[in-house]
């Protein structure tokens, strides 16, 4: 066994995973999962920096996280950053400061193109649908804070497309009244489906058996097509639900004003103010794939890019 620390740090939220790894089989045994909302991203879509307040909070999570790492008797430590750091321009600040806080590890954060952070969520996210025998070819698509992933493939990735639509970037461009009005939800539509037709070209809709979401907007949202009492990872990881069921959880969170998400039992606080957002995003995919493939459902996966971040640690 080989234990290992996988960080991912995105747009809104910072994880944690320390697992051991089966060198033979692959297979992952979760010693630690953490999730932080630090808003990286805040605000980057506009000023194209990453704000001060952002950039402590994010680096004070950094630090307790190697601090953890140390103690669990981590071998290796892989640290993964997404779409704001590699769009602010004072990037090399946020840079320098995790490669302080791990320094123990020799680890610096990879700012990873949008390509390689959609074959590590593949990678992560698939294994288990393949052990389940859920048919490929998939589409998997990771909704994030600043910019969602499609990945189509079975065994490997086969085609990949990085899109700049997230649920914290379409909350700052476009849904800023509480509820959103129908003319901010038609201009962020028209953002997402622009975005979705650029993934199109690449990826290819046709033929896809299964459509897999993942990341925190999706499994919010499968919480809540669940009608949960409280998150429930186990219920919601590998769930197969029909597609409008889906949508209409889509519609009903963005549809609600902010106190009314904040009031639903499997709310993470930090997701409230984004969340309808990213039901705007989820429910244009699904009705696309409705339309290009036919789908009929839609699968959750809780195991993504930290998954994959872990195993190529390994």
């Amino acid at each position: 066994m080989t234990r290992v620390g996988a960080v991912d740090c995105g747009t809104n939220s910072i994880r944690l995973l320390v697992a051991d790894v089966d060198p033979v089989s692959g297979a992952l045994t979760d010693l630690l999962r953490r999730m932080e909302i630090v808003r990286l991203g805040h605000g980057v879509d506009k000023t194209g920096v990453i704000a001060p307040d952002a950039m402590s909070r994010t680096l004070a999570q950094a630090r307790e996280y190697a601090a953890q790492c140390s103690e669990l008797g981590v071998e290796r430590v892989r640290f993964v950053a997404t779409s704001a750091s590699r769009d602010a321009r004072n990037a090399q600040e946020f840079v320098d400061g995790v490669g302080e806080a791990f320094s123990a590890f020799g680890v610096v954060p990879e700012v990873v193109t949008g390509h390689d952070e959609a074959s590590l969520s593949f990678q992560g996210a698939t294994g288990d649908l393949r052990a389940s025998g859920v048919p490929g070819p998939y589409l998997m698509v990771d909704i994030g804070g600043g910019s969602t992933e499609f990945v189509r493939g079975t065994g490997d990735v086969e085609q990949a497309r990085s899109v700049d639509v997230g649920c914290v970037r379409m909350t700052e461009r476009h849904l800023r009244s509480d509820p959103p009005t129908s003319r901010e939800i038609a201009a962020a539509v028209a953002d997402v489906d622009a975005a979705i037709d650029e993934a199109a070209e690449t990826v290819g809709f046709h033929g896809i058996s299964t459509l897999v979401g993942l990341a925190g907007s999706v499994t919010t949202i499968t919480a809540h097509a669940l009608r949960l009492p409280g998150y429930d990872p186990e219920r919601i990881h590998l769930s197969q639900l029909p597609a409008p069921q889906v949508i209409d959880a889509c519609s009903s969170l963005l549809s609600m004003t902010r106190s009314q998400r904040a009031a639903l039992p499997f709310m993470h606080p930090g997701r409230v103010d984004v969340i309808g957002a990213g039901g705007l995003v989820w429910r244009t995919i699904i009705r696309r794939l409705q339309r290009d493939a036919a789908i009929t459902e839609v699968v959750t996966s809780e195991h993504d890019i930290l998954d994959g971040i872990a195993l190529s640690v390994a």
